[in-house]
């Protein structure tokens, strides 16, 4: 019964969560009004930026911090809470609202893709894939920032980092593209960071079945390791009634 509340909460603690999953379908379907040939617009990669990276930042925004801030988190249950099993059932929450919205826009665009021919839906099934995966890195990843910062700020910041970051690697790579230092940071980002770039190649079929495979492995990994780090953080935080 626990682990079902903590889940659902995930949904129904935001009438926001419900508007933002009807509008995401929706721009997916008036996209379709727009003619377009196949070679200037792929349905899958737009999946995997629109939903993979950007639908769960929005659907964390405050998905823990909220609840500490307000001190909802002592009325969800009733006994004291375990912080991994809080941690664990929100991002379960959140990997559930992802993979069922994955699935409601695989079917959507397929079928008005059918009926109006509009874009290219080459390696769909890989992008739709590997939009679940990393949509479950970004959502870990801000679920830990929601454990530190108060009420929605998790998501914002994580999104200026983001930006920020890519920006600054962008402008790196062009200006200095032999520089020590960019062959330093670079691989550090690709790999403690979201997968993007290694998930996009995986789902092209760019790389071989190992380094799919090793893709997949590592958006796994990136999220137990974000998950450990927010239960971790999550365990030295003290719960209120009162809101802060």
């Amino acid at each position: 019964m626990k682990a079902y509340a903590l889940m659902v909460e995930t949904f129904s603690r935001k009438g926001s969560v419900r508007f933002v999953h009807l509008c995401w379908l929706g721009i997916y379907a008036a996209l379709f009004l727009i003619p377009m040939p196949p070679e200037t617009w792929h349905w899958g990669q737009f999946l995997f930026a629109w939903s993979g990276c950007l639908l769960p930042l929005l659907l964390s925004e405050g998905i823990i911090g909220d609840d500490i801030a307000s001190g909802r988190i002592r009325l969800i249950v009733t006994e004291p809470i375990r912080p991994v099993e809080l941690y664990v059932y929100r991002l379960l929450g959140l990997s559930l609202q992802g993979a069922v919205h994955f699935l409601a826009v695989g079917v959507l665009v397929l079928l008005l893709h059918r009926l109006t021919g509009r874009g290219s839906v080459s390696h769909f099934a890989g992008f739709v894939l590997a939009s679940w995966l990393i949509f479950n890195a970004w959502a870990a990843l801000s679920t830990s920032l929601s454990v530190v910062l108060k009420r929605s700020n998790n998501s914002m910041l994580l999104f200026i980092v983001t930006v920020a970051v890519c920006f600054l690697l962008s402008l790196s790579i062009h200006f200095f593209p032999k520089s020590v230092g960019v062959n330093v940071v670079l691989p550090i980002v690709r790999y403690t960071c979201p997968p993007v770039e290694l998930l996009a190649n995986t789902a092209w079929g760019k790389l071989d079945l190992l380094e799919g495979l090793g893709s997949v492995a590592l958006s796994l990994l990136l999220v137990v390791l974000y998950g450990v780090a927010g239960v971790v953080l999550l365990g030295k935080r003290e719960f209120k009634y009162v809101a802060d």
